[in-house]
């Protein structure tokens, strides 16, 4: 079907993602893709579920090829070992200037991906960047990740695509506020000991009081802190925040421990997250994506998708392809379910946990 969809153009770019029921061929793969489409830049990744012709196919064999055509588009690949992370600019020379954009797919047990995204954004501020963590392993060595003519089950691969194309990024983290923002007026790291000058646990359980019943429940196992991005804003509202996990709480001293590095006087508030919440979420989203350029569609897209959301999260298929679909009409979607997503969130780009992170690809406007 894509070869015929192709006719006698050339791709320039394959992406494959395929699910642990093919481990057997994951050596086999390059050579396959080689075979069928010839000199194409081919970048992939095993998975948990994949992505693609308006299905999400989860907790069963499937593959998702996605090829694309991209005249006057200079794809720079690479490959990076877990001890690379320091001296990334070795096997990625690229200038800054050239402000390219990024497709970054890594393993998450050997790959330090979060650090990894600040330095690209600190080289190439310009640039998006957007991909995922493989997903189909448990531990590490059971992941495979693809590029060019060879395999790795370690590090990251990505490519770097410069001149005409734009890429825009939709990430939908799919939480909504309680309570009210907060000033951190004490914290050390990832600790919280004070918001607003009270201990921080003793917040947590006064927001928690003030719940109805149904978050309450909710709050005791799907309850985050969302962190204010742009903090030169007065008001707050869904989406202005980065999403963080609450790791652990020490009642005896007052503290809570986040997963992210805060400071003083960051402004924070506490989120829940829910299936309705993150339908509403993304349908928020990709509206408001559609209404900004009527009547311009991406050529192409790609779907990264927490491995918590889907069926897992909504109790039935294809939810996030089908709202896409609903948007945006028939802009070929390929992608995969993630064990961690890398998007941007008001300008930075991060390493994110149940979100569902589009990036759309189009010529540069003129």
């Amino acid at each position: 079907m894509v070869r015929a969809e192709l006719g006698a153009a050339a791709p320039d770019l394959i992406l494959v993602f395929l699910s642990g029921h093919h481990r057997a061929q994951f050596k086999e793969l390059p050579a396959l893709v080689q075979r069928k489409f010839g000199s194409g830049l081919l970048i992939g990744c095993s998975a948990g579920g994949v992505i693609g012709g308006g299905k999400e196919i989860e907790q069963q064999p499937g593959v998702s090829l996605t090829v694309a055509v991209l005249p006057h588009v200079t794809l720079t690949p690479f490959h990076l070992a877990a001890d690379d992370v320091s001296d990334w600019q070795q096997h990625l020379a690229l200038p800054s200037e050239s402000a390219p954009h990024f497709l970054l797919l890594a393993d998450p047990f050997t790959f330090d991906s979060e650090v990894f995204v600040k330095e690209l954004d600190r080289f190439y501020p310009a640039g998006c960047k957007i991909g995922g963590l493989a997903s189909c392993g448990r531990q590490p060595g059971e992941n495979a990740l693809f590029l060019g003519h060879e395999s790795w089950g370690a590090g990251m691969v990505g490519v770097a695509l410069s001149g005409n194309i734009e890429v825009d990024t939709i990430v939908a983290q799919g939480c909504r506020p309680v309570g009210q923002p907060m000033f951190v007026t004490k914290c050390q790291r990832n600790l919280v000991w004070e918001l607003d000058g009270q201990p921080a646990v003793d917040v947590l359980q006064s927001v928690y009081q003030q719940l109805d019943p149904a978050d309450q429940e909710l709050a005791r196992h799907s309850l985050f802190l969302g962190v204010v991005m742009n903090e030169h804003q007065h008001e707050y509202r869904q989406g202005d925040f980065l999403i963080r996990n609450l790791v652990g709480l020490d009642q005896a001293r007052g503290v809570l421990a986040i997963g992210a590095i805060l400071r003083e006087g960051a402004v924070v508030q506490f989120h829940l997250r829910d299936a309705t919440t993150s339908a509403d979420d993304l349908e928020q989203l990709l509206a408001a994506y559609a209404e900004a350029s009527p009547g311009v569609r991406p050529a192409g897209a790609l779907l990264f998708s927490c491995l918590g959301r889907g069926m897992y999260l909504y109790g039935k298929p294809d939810h996030d392809t089908d709202a896409f679909r609903h948007h945006l009409g028939s802009v070929p979607l390929g992608g995969f379910f993630c064990n961690g997503e890398i998007g941007p969130v008001q300008g930075s780009t991060f390493l994110h946990g149940y979100t569902s992170a589009f990036g759309l690809f189009k010529r540069r406007s003129t």
